[in-house]
């Protein structure tokens, strides 16, 4: 047995046992699997990343350089379960082991996710998402149901690309709100208003985009089951191009944003006059062909001998043909007046009704340049604040250099 006095001439420096240790360690844990929940997780500038998998009992340091970290699929994020395979490594500056990350796969999934699964697989089974129960949407809807936030941006976008396809189009907002505890029962119930609305020949059902939870109001039951029962064609527009949840499973359309919604929604106005002279000239010409052909089988009929004699007849029968050809044109102009008359008119009734019709009778809106938000009251505002004001033909951009309020 070693004496006392013996004990300090045996003794090992910090460093040589932390040496002995990290060789031990990584001659043993060259390449383990290790299963936690990832907390916190943070990713340097250089491009590795840095966390902890814990359970209920330990905790483990973990890093992933850069290369193996541009290799995942997925984004890593705290409380997300994991597996993770690679090396067990000591720290000797800190005397720290951790595991250095190699692989990385996602271990189960999250509530939401689990949720969504299930209320898919079950509104599948009752047929909601059946694709003989969608319905075609209008060419040329009379009025348009915008049920979405009246504040987001996803409504400003959607009234920008209708009026700039369609200027003359008809659009009412639903406002509700588009997240939150309350939101779901109210987009049902507002849903279920749209039917009380004279004219409404679609609907748009929407928001922008947004995390799983900003959006899971657009996943719940009773949306669902609202859009299936809405009696008018409904275009499901969440989120962005990746975001797919239980409304646009159930909606006659899907779109994949907003915008894309607006776009469906309306034609292109140039279009539209494209393909009526395109269908103007098609006509014309059918017609123009037909008397022609008609012209040519006259002369031939007059070219034979058997009747050379009855001319007077074959130049009345040209003469009828050339008025016939002649109502046929006077009748195509007619008939191309009539529809200009109709389309102004329907042109006009709609953009007495546009949102956007007020600003041709002199009013104005003001927005703040800062945030965008209108400008409802003089509070909204302060001295040197930049305000742009809306009018019919164009906007004004001004700065406030004085508030002059009304006294009570």
């Amino acid at each position: 047995m070693s004496t006392d006095s013996e004990a300090p001439t045996k003794a090992l420096t910090v460093s040589q046992l932390t040496s002995m240790l990290k060789g031990v360690m990584e001659s043993s844990f060259r390449f383990v699997w290790v299963s936690g929940e990832i907390s916190n997780f943070k990713q340097a500038s250089s491009g590795h990343v840095y966390f902890t998998l814990k359970d209920e009992g330990a905790q483990l340091s973990a890093i992933m350089w850069r290369t193996a970290a541009q290799r995942l699929k997925f984004q890593l994020k705290d409380g997300l379960r994991v597996l993770a395979a690679g090396p067990i490594q000591l720290y000797e500056t800190r005397g720290q082991y951790q595991i250095i990350a190699e692989q990385l796969e996602p271990q189960g999934v999250g509530a939401l996710e689990l949720a969504f699964r299930q209320l898919q697989r079950k509104l599948d089974a009752e047929g909601l998402f059946s694709q003989d129960r969608k319905r075609e949407l209008p060419l040329f809807p009379r009025r348009i149901a915008l049920v979405t936030s009246p504040t987001g941006a996803a409504v400003r976008d959607m009234l920008q690309v209708i009026t700039r396809r369609w200027p003359k189009s008809n659009v009412i907002i639903v406002p509700v709100p588009v997240q939150g505890s309350e939101a779901a029962p109210q987009i049902a119930a507002a849903l279920r208003v749209v039917h009380s609305i004279s004219d409404v020949d679609v609907v748009i059902c929407g928001r922008g985009g947004g995390s799983l939870e900003d959006l899971w109001a657009f996943n719940e039951e009773v949306v669902a089951r609202a859009i299936f029962d809405c009696r008018i064609p409904v275009i499901s527009a969440v989120g962005h191009e990746i975001d797919v949840t239980i409304a646009d499973l159930v909606a006659d359309k899907r779109a994949l944003t907003p915008s894309e919604a607006a776009e469906i929604v309306v034609p292109l106005e140039s279009d539209v006059r494209m393909l009526l002279e395109r269908m103007r000239q098609q006509l014309t010409s059918a017609l123009q062909y037909q008397a022609q052909r008609a012209r040519h089988r006259i002369e031939r009929l007059a070219e034979h001998p058997r009747l050379a004699r009855p001319l007077d007849r074959i130049r009345e029968l040209q003469t009828q043909v050339d008025q016939l050809d002649e109502r046929m044109q006077r009748a195509i102009r007619q008939r191309l007046d009539s529809s200009r008359q109709i389309v102004g008119t329907i042109a006009a009734s709609l953009n007495a009704l546009s949102p956007l019709a007020v600003l041709d009778r002199g009013y104005s809106l003001t927005k703040r340049m800062a945030d965008g938000d209108l400008i409802r009251d003089l509070t909204a505002v302060s001295v040197g604040d930049r305000i742009s004001t809306l009018l019919a033909n164009g906007s004004l951009i001004s700065e406030i250099i004085a508030i002059d309020r009304d006294e009570p």
